[in-house]
């Protein structure tokens, strides 16, 4: 019973929509009508400024970083409960309940996730996607190169086995939610910041 109530609230605590929330809150836009459509913090860069941007980035990783803490405070030796709740913030995140299951790319949740399972990983990714995001100005190449480089630090350091697996799964849902991303990059018409 209370593995399911964990994935529930895993789930729903990604689905809420903040890059929504807040540019209708504090700019009284609709981020899904302006830039790429997508709710996550890289268009809310691009619609409403970057400190909104920063904010959201935050409050994506928070989600998912929360959701995982409570799993392990409360099964504290269940590594694969704490990986599937993990696994269910982040699918909240892209499909959200409340925006008809359209939700975000997932990174910052991906993030978030990580930082609390395997901090290695979430730390030597995001300085890659920091990196690249500094050099090059194209989000995802900064997070499609941050999750390759997660998913070999994680399954160097993660302390046990189903972390290592969910980085590994979470990035492949990141290719996937990426998709469009890819083949823009492919064809050099891939939006800067």
């Amino acid at each position: 019973m209370l593995a399911a109530a964990l994935l529930l609230l895993g789930y729903l605590a990604g689905s809420i929509p903040f890059g929504v929330l807040l540019t209708r809150w504090f700019r009284g836009v609709d981020v899904r009508q302006s830039g790429s459509g997508n709710i996550g913090a890289t268009n809310v860069t691009r619609v409403a400024g970057k400190k909104l941007g920063a904010v959201v980035l935050l409050l994506d990783a928070l989600k998912g970083a929360l959701a995982v803490v409570l799993a392990l405070w409360l099964l504290p030796e269940r590594p694969l409960m704490h990986a599937a709740v993990g696994l269910a913030a982040f699918l909240g995140h892209v499909y959200p309940i409340w925006l008809k299951l359209q939700g975000g790319k997932g990174v910052a949740t991906a993030l978030g996730v990580l930082a609390v399972l395997v901090p290695l990983a979430a730390l030597s990714g995001a300085l890659v996607f920091a990196g690249l995001v500094a050099a090059w100005r194209v989000s995802s190449v900064g997070s499609l190169a941050g999750g390759v480089t997660a998913v070999v630090t994680a399954a160097l350091t993660a302390r046990a086995p189903e972390y290592a697996w969910l980085s590994a799964l979470l990035f492949a849902f990141i290719l996937w939610t990426h998709r469009g991303n890819i083949q823009r990059l492919l064809r050099h018409t891939e939006r800067r910041f």
